[in-house]
């Protein structure tokens, strides 16, 4: 089957992480992977960025299909059920704005641009290498640095699950797939399959 330009999307999410080491501000083309998957879910109540656009998603299963980094093992049940991804998706949404607060405080004046990021929620890691400066108010530089962190942290977890079980699993939980099929739950009226990411993908 010919491949078609979106299949190769995988490359662009492999050069934003590589980005983020070199300039950190490059972290805000990531609000792509955000704004688009709900751009699409509610203009067409379809999880097709999802199915075909998903850069990491495509990642996951290279790394996992083609060079057998996975252990193609089925997720567990408990990882596949609403409490877990909803649960997920809302511990998501509160790391989410509780970046957006520091990133206020910064604009505000009332701290000082911390230069890290910080993995898993837990790790903070200095990151001052990745920061040249800018024109532009520290406090862009710091959602930058924020971003970064939850887009690291993210994929990290892709990366882990992806050994433990099947390439894509990260799918299955990922807070933007959730996000997307409530919405086009809501839209269609019916039921969207979180799942359906991953059996519907086409293979790069």
């Amino acid at each position: 089957m010919k491949k078609k330009w979106y299949d190769f999307l995988w490359i662009a999410s492999l050069i934003y992480l590589v980005l983020g080491f070199v300039n950190i501000l490059f972290a805000w083309f990531g609000l792509l992977c955000f704004l688009i998957p709900l751009i699409i879910s509610i203009a067409k109540g379809t999880k097709g960025y999802c199915n075909r656009y998903c850069g990491r998603g495509q990642l996951f299963s290279i790394l996992g299909g083609r060079f057998g980094l996975s252990r193609k093992k089925d997720i567990p049940r408990w990882m596949k059920s609403k409490v877990f991804r909803y649960g997920f998706l809302v511990f998501f949404l509160i790391m989410f704005f509780q970046m957006l607060w520091n990133t206020y405080l910064v604009f505000a004046g009332v701290q000082d641009l911390k230069q890290g990021i910080t993995l898993l929620w837990t790790f903070k890691l200095p990151w001052h290498w990745a920061y040249h400066g800018t024109l532009m108010h520290s406090g862009v530089a710091q959602f930058a640095f924020g971003f970064y962190s939850i887009m690291l942290t993210s994929t990290i977890l892709g990366l882990i699950t992806m050994v433990l079980f099947k390439p894509r699993s990260w799918c299955v939980y990922c807070p933007m797939g959730t996000m997307t099929q409530f919405i086009c739950k809501i839209k269609n009226g019916k039921h969207i399959d979180q799942k359906s990411p991953v059996p519907t993908f086409r293979q790069s």
